[in-house]
């Protein structure tokens, strides 16, 4: 029955965090609160967790109601059966890995007849480490040991705090596709907090991108990379271009009247003169190419000016400047400061937004 969330509301004081929002996850689904700091996503999350009571709304889990302000429900964290991790690792470090997987079923009074302990340990992989202490652990080790103690009650929901922060990029890449194997393991409903887009983008099945304590947008990670509804979202998940489009003499035209072609599954009406929207390009769609170079059919060709280049190893990451517009661009062609050039992007890569009012 997964999570249902109605209206909910928080505040601190007069201060509104959490604004009205609502959104559901399904059994077995993993959905990503993505936002930035200060945006509501882990104030939601505690919530759901009832370790922060709610002004107003209803929280469902697993279909049973755990709070409702207005009907005076508030069932407890320990209550609610689920697994948390938190953004720091929240471990006793007077005990072993066995000692604090085993916790949440000693203070409930449960005994380990089906091996629980055993199983959630070994899930994490950490079997050889079981009668270790946390000091003698590295930091992705410790964030398997409070992964293993928020799965060894079989819980009916997972919840997790920016679980990666304090881990590098090495271990949050591989720390990541172990929380998504156990959580497709145990195929229960998973609610992630984080500010990290490769990390929405590449374990969700479904991203809930938040601001100011509102849901702005939310949707598949390829359609919210895609296809935003939001300038907003389009920003916030990975780097992109915009262009202004103006509609006149049968084209989509740049503000020095450069003529755009779009892909035919983006939008082809309101084709009239005068009428503008927003273009997305993302960086990566980008070709930078000498100046001489001739477009393929498809292809948009811009002519502009390299004004900054960074080597990244794999690609160089170039700002150009194209009448008075810079866009962002990675390519592996190098160029050198001040170099005209050409910047070209196949029509299937740009995304037109549906209308201009709806950038925020």
């Amino acid at each position: 029955m997964g999570i249902n969330v109605k209206n909910l509301v928080k505040t601190y004081g007069d201060a509104p965090i959490v604004h009205g929002i609502s959104f559901t996850v399904e059994n077995s689904e993993f959905v990503t609160l993505l936002g930035p700091s200060g945006c509501g996503k882990t104030t939601t999350l505690r919530c759901i967790a009832g370790l922060e009571r709610t002004n107003a709304g209803v929280i469902e889990i697993d279909g049973h109601i755990v709070s409702d302000v207005q009907k005076d429900i508030f069932v407890a964290p320990h209550e609610r059966n689920l697994g948390m991790v938190f953004q720091s690792y929240a471990i006793w470090p007077h005990m072993t890995v066995q000692e604090n997987v085993s916790f949440p079923l000693t203070v409930r009074g449960i005994k380990d007849t089906d091996g629980a302990v055993a199983w959630a340990i070994q899930a994490v992989g950490l079997s050889a480490q079981a009668h270790r202490q946390p000091s003698e652990l590295s930091g992705g080790q410790q964030q398997r040991v409070a992964l293993a103690r928020a799965i060894v009650g079989r819980p009916k929901v997972l919840l997790f705090d920016e679980p990666l922060s304090n881990l590098d990029a090495r271990l949050r890449d591989k720390t990541r596709t172990e929380i998504s194997r156990i959580q497709r393991e145990l195929s229960i409903p998973a609610i992630y907090v984080t500010h990290d887009q490769a990390e929405a983008l590449s374990m969700s099945d479904r991203i809930i991108v938040m601001n100011a304590g509102n849901i702005v947008e939310q949707g598949t990670p390829k359609q919210l990379y895609r296809w935003p509804a939001t300038r907003f979202a389009a920003e916030f998940i990975g780097a992109a271009n915009f262009l202004s489009l103006n509609f006149r003499d049968g084209h989509w035209m740049t503000a020095d009247g450069c003529a755009i072609r779009l892909d035919g599954s983006e939008i082809e009406n309101d084709r009239s003169a005068g009428n503008t929207r927003q273009a997305m390009v993302r960086c990566e769609a980008i070709d930078v190419c000498p100046a001489d170079t001739l477009p393929e059919q498809d292809q948009n060709l811009l002519k502009g000016t390299v004004v900054s280049v960074q080597f990244l190893g794999a690609h160089f990451e170039y700002v150009i400047e194209v009448n008075g517009v810079r866009l962002h661009a990675l390519a592996a062609n190098e160029f050198s400061m001040g170099a005209g050039v050409c910047v070209l992007f196949h029509s299937k890569d740009i995304h037109l937004f549906p209308d201009t009012t709806n950038l925020d």
